[in-house]
């Protein structure tokens, strides 16, 4: 990889036609996990699995500690993700059962649009969950939110990750397919982006559906593993390694292509790890969320808070940590910054450029997550600073533990509920959220109870209702 860009060809990278000379726009890939916790990869603390290419790749660029999700949900994080905006105020509330009334909306901007309009070639692969009408007209598809190829499933690869028969290629079911659905997504990332006319600037969406339930590995992958007692811990371990691999062919291909030099690449995750037993088919979870509070479903940190890396040689230092606090709703204002593309108004996101040096962010609206569902009590918090206050609303869940969206039971209690009692957490000194400090710290529990609940409130009033 090149050495540090100047600033004349950083700003002509992020946009620099304006300055009356032409060099390539970047590149993005993105790289999604489902339920990959924290505390799951090497570079993030983990002594127990293997992810040898990601541990790699967090020194070929930058290290998030702070990064969240914006929902502890998989199909709300995505449509965050997506928009940039909190996934309540697009109707997105829960996750996304097959055909379910509930679908990131028709004619709603996303990254991959705006890229799109601005001559990107643009790739979706892999898991999709932004619909409940997967594959049909009666809601939008992949296609109609910016992507001029994918290779979907609705939600989970299915029977399993081994052998899956759910994909559907640009609206045309794919059948059977033989290999692990890590690989799969993969070679057809790959297939793709051989077929790109030489120049053409590209933004890939990749979803990989590892390691959700349910988890299968290829032999090799489970060798790795072959002294640990649970047959289900080596099963997860094993499926993180393997995606591990697939990901760092990923990034083979962009090295040896010529692509890598000027490629954003971005890896995360939708949201914690899932809890152990849980459900009956969730005997495989072992994920961790590493020193943190809670896991998938929780507004603590373990349910939001995923690893984050990122590269882009010339522009992000190689082997940094970051601790300023980004989001996936950062994506789409970030996406658009360093295209040199302008970037809607009304976002929730911030662009995350700035933290490359050093720079706080300039954010016009607090992180802010809601999740009506939440197993843990608070239903809604805000981050400020390194201040984190959860709010608990004035009635019970009505079917608590991420259970199916039914309209008629929870859209009452997501457009009536009020945020009443409020736990208060110093991250600084506190991640694991031990200490509640609302009463220590009245004043500023007060000031941020009342943010939280008008944020809260808005939110609330946006966001459209399904019937």
């Amino acid at each position: 990889m090149s050495n540090l860009l100047g600033r004349r060809e950083f700003l002509a990278l992020a946009g620099g036609a304006a300055l009356g000379f032409a060099v390539p726009r970047p590149n993005f890939v993105i790289v999604l996990c489902d339920d990959l916790g924290y505390g799951d990869l090497g570079c993030y603390g983990s002594t127990r699995i293997r992810t040898p290419h990601l541990d790699r790749f967090a020194g070929q660029g930058v290290r998030f500690t702070d990064c969240y999700s914006a929902a502890p949900v998989c199909s709300p994080a995505r449509a965050a993700l997506l928009t940039g905006l909190v996934p309540d105020r697009v109707g997105v509330y829960n996750w996304i059962p097959e055909g379910s009334v509930m679908h990131l909306p028709r004619g709603q901007a996303t990254f991959a649009q705006a890229l799109q309009r601005a001559g990107y070639a643009t790739c979706h692969v892999g898991k999709w969950h932004c619909n409940g009408k997967f594959n049909s007209p009666e809601q939008p598809q992949p296609s109609d939110h910016g992507f001029d190829h994918w290779f979907a499933t609705q939600n989970n690869a299915a029977p399993s990750h081994a052998d899956p028969v759910n994909f559907v290629r640009n609206g045309k079911a794919v059948g059977p397919l033989r290999g692990n659905a890590s690989t799969l997504v993969v070679t057809e990332a790959i297939e793709w982006l051989r077929r790109l006319p030489p120049g053409k600037p590209f933004c890939l969406f990749l979803c990989f559906h590892a390691p959700h339930e349910p988890i299968a590995a290829d032999r090799e992958f489970l060798e790795l593993y072959r002294g640990m007692a649970e047959p289900g811990e080596a099963l997860y371990c094993a499926n993180v390694t393997q995606m591990d691999h697939e990901f760092g062919r990923l990034m083979r291909y962009l090295d040896e292509s010529g692509h890598a030099d000027r490629t954003l690449v971005f890896f995360t995750s939708d949201n914690g790890p899932e809890t152990l037993n849980r459900y009956k088919g969730a005997w495989r979870s072992y994920g961790s969320p590493g020193p943190l509070r809670g896991m998938k479903l929780h507004l603590y940190e373990g349910g939001i808070r995923v690893p984050g890396l990122l590269r882009w040689p010339g522009r992000a230092q190689p082997g940094r940590t970051i601790a300023e606090p980004i989001s996936g709703l950062d994506l789409f204002p970030t996406l658009c910054a360093a295209a040199g593309i302008a970037t809607p108004r009304g976002l929730d996101g911030a662009n995350i450029l700035p933290a490359f040096d050093g720079r706080p962010l300039r954010r016009d609206k607090p992180l802010y997550w809601h999740y009506y569902n939440a197993l843990s009590r608070p239903k809604a918090a805000l981050r400020v600073g390194n201040w984190k206050i959860l709010g608990i609303p004035d009635r019970a869940t009505p079917r608590p533990a991420g259970s199916v969206f039914d309209p008629a039971q929870d859209m009452p209690y997501i457009k009536q509920a009020r945020l009443v009692e409020f736990e208060l957490y110093d991250l600084a000194s506190d991640p694991a959220e031990a200490n509640d400090l609302a009463a220590r710290e009245a004043g500023r529990r007060k000031r941020l109870a009342a943010q939280l609940a008008e944020m809260h409130r808005q939110v609330q009033a946006q966001g459209p209702v399904w019937k």
